[in-house]
């Protein structure tokens, strides 16, 4: 009799891996995603977030949509917190739904900065590193609008950010969360005092690399308070473009340096956004990667365009520990069953990825 080996069996992406405490059953990684569904009162998360988590439970891994770590983090409609009493007890409703299914969480950590708006903010100013217009886009409750120059921050206001994440990070571990992530991809306001055209300052936050970093280290020291070494991941976007943002040499140089410091302080991984990819290229280039998995002494995830053929290569090759997915989980909660039987993937909405409600949210059914 002839037997096939089934595709599982042939895939390392979804093979077993220990991360930090946690036993991961496979390296298929759930990215944050932002859906925009805390429509209630207080930006507490609801059984609709539970529901959705919960159906994604068979990642080896899910990091939850970014959540803002007080109010003056917030950049973005219908974005949950973690900050208040009312929002950590909606979080453990969603831990505790993952957790019985046999899945694993972690909470990511967000603040937009500079990035955010008035119309977040009771009509205050964002504040950001220094008082530079990011020249992004905030999507507010009247639509996307053009960012505004914010203030710059105090050290006083430092400080008192450095708390809402020690802060926010106790409350995740309240709510049951397995870790948390620090965001500090894209343009927030971690990256904007990474980045030398935001972060004008002279002081101890500012005027070398050394110093821009230093905000992100003093983060990653305070949230760790609550769980020690092996609770607390990071998130970088070292190739992110965008108006005050250049993938340059100088750029990579600086992340070269941030990724061997992150090994001196209590990180559990490192989570890297690859480059956009840009035509006719449909798939990432897991290359790009080796340069930080040299540095980096701990475990590597990658992230940005993979699919299911190219995640295994970077696993296979060792390019990386395990690979997230974001686009591919919203339309697919079996992600990982679709890949172990080789099944085809399904396709989402995007006009759904933010509406609100359960249309594009919970309702995409499992394959078979």
């Amino acid at each position: 009799m002839t037997t096939t080996t089934p595709p599982a069996l042939t895939q390392p992406l979804l093979g077993g891996f220990d991360l930090g405490d946690l036993r991961l059953p496979n390296r298929v990684v759930m990215a944050p995603l932002t859906r925009a569904r805390a429509t209630g009162e207080g930006l507490a998360p609801t059984e609709l977030h539970a529901a959705y988590y919960g159906q994604r439970a068979g990642a080896g891994l899910i990091v939850t949509e970014g959540t803002w770590v007080s109010e003056r983090a917030i950049g973005f409609v219908r974005v949950p917190g973690v900050y208040t009493q009312e929002q950590v007890a909606g979080w453990r409703r969603v831990t505790d739904v993952v957790h019985a299914l046999g899945g694993r969480i972690a909470q990511q950590l967000w603040h937009t900065g500079a990035a955010s708006h008035p119309d977040h903010l009771g009509g205050e100013l964002p504040a950001g590193p220094s008082a530079v217009d990011p020249c992004e886009k905030s999507f507010t409750a009247n639509g996307f609008k053009e960012t505004v120059t914010p203030r710059a921050m105090s050290l006083a206001a430092i400080a008192e950010t450095v708390e809402e994440y020690r802060v926010a990070s106790e409350n995740a571990r309240r709510a049951g969360f397995d870790g948390v992530e620090i965001g500090a991809l894209g343009v927030s306001l971690l990256a904007q005092f990474l980045n030398p055209r935001l972060n004008r300052r002279t002081d101890a936050y500012g005027g070398d690399r050394a110093r821009r970093r230093r905000l992100l280290l003093d983060v990653v020291d305070a949230a760790a308070t609550a769980w020690g070494r092996r609770g607390v991941g990071v998130r970088l976007s070292p190739w992110w473009t965008g108006a005050r943002f250049t993938a340059d040499a100088a750029t990579l140089a600086d992340y070269d340096e941030l990724v061997t410091a992150l090994n001196d302080h209590p990180v559990a991984y490192l989570h890297l956004r690859g480059p956009d990819l840009t035509p006719p290229s449909d798939t990432p280039d897991p290359g790009v990667f080796t340069r930080h998995r040299r540095r980096f002494d701990g475990p590597l995830i990658v992230n940005n365009g993979f699919d299911q053929a190219g995640a295994n290569t970077a696993v296979r090759e060792g390019v990386a520990d395990a690979v997230s997915f974001a686009r591919h989980f919203v339309a697919n909660p079996d992600l990982v069953s679709r890949f172990a039987l080789g099944r085809e993937l399904a396709a989402g909405d995007p006009a759904t990825y933010y509406e609100g409600g359960a249309r594009g949210y919970v309702d995409y059914p499992a394959a078979g």
